[in-house]
């Protein structure tokens, strides 16, 4: 088997990323010169194999440092699984993320989404965002209680009592960042991310305001987790609205 543990699992440019990526963390480079001395990954482990991920969102998945790459640890695995495959296909854009999953099969990706969900390092502390008192009350109504004149559901009746998430693949809402929320959030609404049919979020967001975007992202990244913070157990709970990610178990 090759050194490069890429080499036989994967194919095209995700392969080179990595070889690049195992070779200066070994202590070398591609072109066979000394990098400065650091952490040595062990080939043919899932940890060297996801090493193009987190270059970008941490080790262990535990999130970037630049508050846009969110947290892969902990989350519902099929939740992880089912984001790759919508990078992969189309279905979210994000052209980094479809350059390096682009070939790659689905058991792989399903590899990927495990080795990310059995992972678990402690969540940073939340920090309170620069707004208004008035801004996050509106946040934390609609993330508690939602708005039934506008038909908007609560967060919580689906992410989770503890917005930790429904298993098997709705992800937990807390430890994000409130660039990340909002950013994704405005994803929806503009199309360029999009689920499995019928796909609920997708429905929900054209609802919401720009001044909800906020005041939920706002709210949300405001939240001090309290550990052990996973996801609730499946059928724990009745949806308000059919969602074809939920249904689409592996």
């Amino acid at each position: 088997m090759s050194a490069f543990p890429c080499v036989s699992r994967t194919r095209g440019p995700l392969c080179l990323l990595l070889i690049l990526i195992w070779a200066v963390l070994s202590g070398g480079t591609a072109m066979g010169q000394p990098a400065a001395q650091g952490p040595t990954l062990r080939p043919d482990t899932m940890q060297a194999r996801v090493a193009a991920c987190t270059a970008c969102h941490g080790a262990q998945g535990k999130a970037g440092t630049d508050g846009y790459y969110p947290r892969l640890a902990g989350k519902p695995r099929d939740y992880l699984y089912h984001q790759l495959l919508n990078f992969r296909d189309g279905l979210r854009q994000y052209r980094p993320m479809t350059h390096l999953l682009t070939g790659l099969p689905d058991d792989y990706l399903l590899e990927i989404a495990t080795y990310f969900a059995d992972q678990h390092v402690p969540y940073p502390p939340a920090s309170r965002p620069a707004v208004s008192a008035s801004t996050l009350e509106h946040g934390r109504v609609l993330a508690t209680r939602g708005d039934t004149a506008r038909g908007i559901p609560a967060c919580v009746a689906c992410h989770g009592t503890s917005f930790s998430g429904l298993a098997p693949a709705i992800p937990g809402l807390l430890g994000l960042p409130r660039d990340y929320i909002g950013s994704q959030i405005g994803g929806w609404k503009n199309g360029l991310r999009r689920a499995a049919e019928p796909d609920c979020m997708a429905d929900i967001v054209q609802k919401l305001t720009p001044e909800d975007i906020g005041a939920l992202s706002a709210w949300l990244s405001s939240r001090t987790i309290v550990e052990p913070y996973v996801p609730d157990p499946a059928g724990s709970t009745t949806l308000p609205a059919e969602c074809g990610s939920q249904a689409q178990q592996r």
